[in-house]
């Protein structure tokens, strides 16, 4: 999860290619304001770094799924010390020669040094040949300004030194407290280490090592066939808190050893998180560094597919849109402090873009999520909520469901509403709310947590 500090200066855009030949020239300089900078961050993670080595599992938790190995992918972790306790924060992951990438990022207003890098290098490559992926957890390097980005500059610089590729080559990810100027040499000391360590199998190591309020890691896992042959999907995610994606999830990762090619990718990429990440909220809160990331090897031996709307990715657009979707689930099962795993369906909307407006103002309701929490069949607070969202509805056709009983129908109450059934149905860990409408044929889904006193001490003590 991503939490600012006090308040600093507005980032500043990603660094031109002229602004680094400068900065290279005032070499001297540079050091000595980094160090400065450096030492003014080390004391505000010691204030703002999260403390809490471990968080109580949640009771929704899904155990990390059996992944084989994806051809063209090596990973490796390591501890960097971006926290007060002993932990893996750091993922390098290596891709072979002519692996193809997308990605989607988040459309928050201050971003972040790591986003405003990929984006930057995405465009300039078309999203080919990409080698490399360095993420942290502990430290978001958001709102960081200059510095920020000449700390991702740097340590994506070392990267490409040490397998071979240009700076552009390298993706990076960020998460943790906002505000906080990233230590970048923590990264370079330790990737000895971590390339000797690269190996082909260390997905759950993987998703561990991202992980800041998480409770449990994260992973999906598909097989598709794309002309015949088999073809692997494999994807990590983390995420809790400040969930409400506008693009994507805190971050994600997937990969595959299908070969598509750059436009193909990010046309699917981009379309499945409409129907995947973007139908998750946990409290409404976006991120500052939001990145989904997906690589393709081309190692599977399948075909290569230029267009992403060719019949031979039938199979493979379905498996994809699954893991990812599966990944979004998850993040919603990890809501800080959640008890309750929410599906919110809404029917008869003038269109599926009102549907989903309705959906996510019931979803992030603070007085829905509340009674979710207290097992209370509120449907009146679901009404409001409908209301509120400020989209077509037709107040005398609404009808109210918690999973198969009806609450409310054309307009109020429903005859055959039954307090002790509701009260009953109200205490499972899985829950589902569909409401119509009543005048068009619009439709959406969206999928939530509840809101407990769990999610007000996690984020109370964040920073203590």
């Amino acid at each position: 999860m991503t939490r600012p500090p006090k308040s600093k200066k507005p980032a500043a855009g990603p660094v031109d290619a002229m602004g680094q030949t400068l900065e290279r020239a005032l070499d001297p300089l540079t050091s000595v304001l980094k160090r400065a900078g450096l030492a003014r961050a080390e004391k505000s993670a010691a204030a703002a770094g999260p403390a809490k080595s471990s968080l109580p599992v949640s009771p929704l938790a899904v155990p990390f799924p059996d992944m084989s190995v994806i051809a063209g992918v090596e990973m490796a972790t390591g501890t960097a010390g971006f926290y007060k306790h002993e932990r893996p924060d750091l993922l390098v992951m290596r891709f072979a020669e002519g692996t193809n990438a997308a990605g989607v990022f988040t459309r928050h207003g201050v971003g972040s040094a790591p986003v405003d890098w990929c984006k930057r290098n995405l465009a300039a490559t078309s999203g080919a040949d990409v080698r490399a992926l360095v993420v942290n957890a502990g430290c978001a390097n958001s709102f960081t300004g200059k510095p920020g980005a000449d700390a991702v500059r740097r340590y994506a610089s070392a990267i490409a030194k040490r397998f071979d590729c240009r700076q552009r080559d390298v993706m990076v990810a960020s998460t943790g407290v906002i505000g906080v100027l990233l230590d970048d040499s923590k990264i370079v000391q330790r990737l000895p280490e971590v390339e000797a360590a690269l190996h082909e199998d260390g997905w759950a190591q993987a998703a561990a090592a991202i992980m800041t309020t998480d409770t449990f890691p994260k992973g999906a896992y598909a097989e598709a066939l794309i002309d015949g042959q088999t073809v692997k999907i494999a994807g990590i995610c983390k995420g809790s808190g400040m969930i409400a994606p506008d693009m994507a999830t805190m971050l994600a990762f997937v990969a595959t050893d299908a070969a598509i090619a750059p436009a193909a990718l990010q046309t699917l990429v981009s379309l499945y998180t409409r129907t995947t990440f973007n139908c998750v909220t946990v409290d409404g809160d976006r991120s500052t560094n939001d990145t989904l990331l997906l690589f393709a090897t081309g190692q599977s031996g399948a075909p290569k597919i230029s267009r992403a709307g060719d019949r031979r990715l039938a199979d493979f657009r379905e498996k994809l849109e699954a893991v990812l979707l599966d990944l979004a689930q998850q993040l919603v099962r990890d809501g800080e402090g959640a008890s309750k795993f929410v599906k919110v369906t809404i029917t008869g909307a003038e269109s599926p873009a009102s549907a989903r407006k309705i959906a996510r103002t019931i979803a992030e309701s603070p007085l829905v999520k509340t009674a979710f929490a207290g097992e209370d069949a509120n449907w009146g607070r679901i009404v409001m909520a409908v209301g509120r969202a400020d989209e077509p509805i037709d107040r005398d056709r609404i009808r109210v469901q918690f999973g198969p009983l009806v609450a409310a129908q054309d307009g109020l109450i429903s005859p055959t509403y039954d307090e002790a059934k509701m009260s009953a149905y109200m205490k499972n860990a899985e829950l589902e709310v569909s409401v119509d409408v009543g005048v068009g044929k619009g439709s959406a889904t969206v999928w939530t947590c509840d809101l407990t006193k769990q999610y007000v001490a996690i984020n109370g003590d964040y920073r203590s």
